[in-house]
């Protein structure tokens, strides 16, 4: 049992062949679209040596990636050698049970984490796995700072690239497409009105800004760059730009707070507003204990007293009253006037169509009928003879034939959408001979006929 499980576990993790590979990539793309055509395709496909490494990572459960994680930074924290042992291996991470290091070295030695000599019989950490290691150290590190802009990582990945040389252009795009949400998320924090959203929002501005400070000397590196292609010139020139519209919105931090300020309202002469209120509000977990004390449980009901009725009581016979009964009683009944409840225009003209349709579809239903009648027609004989107006209204109604949500509702358009009946646009256009309608776009009208239905008349 113990080898068929081996089999299927190295079976299932076995690499793809080449022609394997391509149609399972192929799955996932358009039946007329050939995914090597997409150049982000050819470009990831270069790099699949190293995503295959993330892949043997990360692929699993959270447990399995930080025990992998584990092992391997701990082979490339020991900087006293090159080189291990599986004896020093099972020393150094003696708190392994040995059947996981064993899984684990395996992972890494079959995805190039790990080189495996076999004439010294050791194991070495391969340059690759150092890339990756520091790649995710480095973000690892700057995750644990106080980065609420977000944006540490990005610039130290564009001032590295530029440090030796290799900036690419999708790395600025990474740092310029950070910069337009910071510039939206503010924009909207102001928009909002609300004074606690924009003391944040301005925190993480400064935040932002100090990043930006650090990135224009960089930036300035780069246009100056006479090296850089064109792409690099304009992507830095578009950070400079996204960069001079966030250093921009201080003024319009300083507008929406003073705006604020003018409209706090004071609780009397005690110095507090309503913002201390909310503040000191928002301090408390649970609202509801500010209460306890505060209120009876249960409230105590107050009752009138017999003095007190009879006080009223005295008071209502004693006062003096106009007496006086209308004359003639009640008015007599008088019938309800005619009214004529004109059918609107609109919904004439629905029902009109809708009987034609239901004409059409009704063909479906009567199989001697249906061999003889045409399983499609123009739409241009559906929707004339009309006005513009009136081929425009029912036009506007093609796309609920089929709406499943409409056809669960009640009314006239409820009825249009269970109609068996497909409507097929298209970009094309069609002249027409008609008064009203020049040109329309070509598209059909067919019958939905039901297997079942036929099935059943059989």
């Amino acid at each position: 049992m113990i080898e068929i499980l081996a089999n299927a576990a190295a079976a299932a993790e076995a690499p793809l062949t080449g022609t394997e590979h391509q149609d399972t990539l192929q799955a996932h793309f358009q039946p007329n679209v050939s995914a090597d055509e997409i150049e982000q395709v050819y470009h990831l496909k270069r790099a699949q040596p190293l995503l295959q490494v993330f892949t043997a990572l990360f692929h699993g459960g959270f447990d399995g990636v930080l025990v992998r994680l584990l092992v391997l930074r701990e082979l490339a924290s020991d900087t006293a050698t090159s080189a291990f042992s599986r004896a020093d291996i099972n020393t150094r991470l003696a708190y392994l049970l040995p059947e996981s290091l064993e899984t684990v070295l395996m992972r890494l030695r079959s995805n190039q984490l790990l080189a495996w000599d076999a004439q010294q019989a050791v194991y070495r950490v391969t340059p690759m796995a150092r890339n990756v290691l520091s790649a995710i150290d480095g973000l690892l590190a700057l995750g644990q700072n106080e980065d609420e802009a977000e944006m540490g990582f990005l610039l130290s990945q564009v001032a590295g690239a530029q440090a030796v040389g290799g900036v690419t252009v999708e790395q600025l795009q990474h740092l310029l497409g950070r910069l337009v949400e910071l510039t939206e998320e503010f924009a909207d924090a102001i928009a909002s009105g609300s004074e606690f959203r924009l003391r944040a929002s301005q925190a993480k501005w400064h935040m932002a800004c100090d990043w930006v400070e650090k990135g224009s000397e960089i930036l300035r590196a780069i246009t100056a760059d006479e090296n850089a292609d064109s792409a690099t010139h304009k992507a830095a020139q578009a950070i400079g730009r996204a960069q001079s519209a966030l250093l921009n919105m201080q003024g319009m931090f300083s507008r929406a707070l003073n705006q604020i300020e003018r409209q706090r309202v004071h609780l009397g002469q005690s110095g507090l507003s309503t913002t201390d209120i909310k503040r000191w509000l928002l301090q408390h977990e649970d609202l509801a204990s500010l209460a306890d004390g505060a209120i009876d449980q249960p409230v105590v009901p107050l009752f009138i007293t017999p003095a007190e009725m009879i006080d009223v009581a005295e008071t209502e016979l004693l006062s003096d009253r106009v007496s006086g009964v209308a004359p003639g009683g009640l008015p007599a009944g008088q019938d309800a006037p005619t009214t004529i409840n004109d059918t609107p225009a609109m919904q004439k003209e629905l029902d009109d169509w809708l009987a034609r349709l239901s004409d059409f579809a009704a063909l479906g239903n009567f199989p001697s009928i249906a061999e003889e009648a045409p399983k499609s027609i123009p739409i241009q004989d559906s929707l004339l003879p009309a006005t513009f107006a009136v081929a425009s209204y029912r036009a506007s109604l093609l796309p609920l034939l089929g709406d499943a949500s409409e056809a669960s509702l009640q009314g006239a358009t409820a009825e249009l959408a269970r109609l068996p009946v497909t409507f097929t646009p298209s970009d094309e256009m069609i002249e027409l001979p008609d008064l009203h309608v020049a040109a329309m776009s070509l598209a059909t009208l067919s019958l939905s006929l039901d297997p079942q239905g036929d099935k059943t008349d059989e």
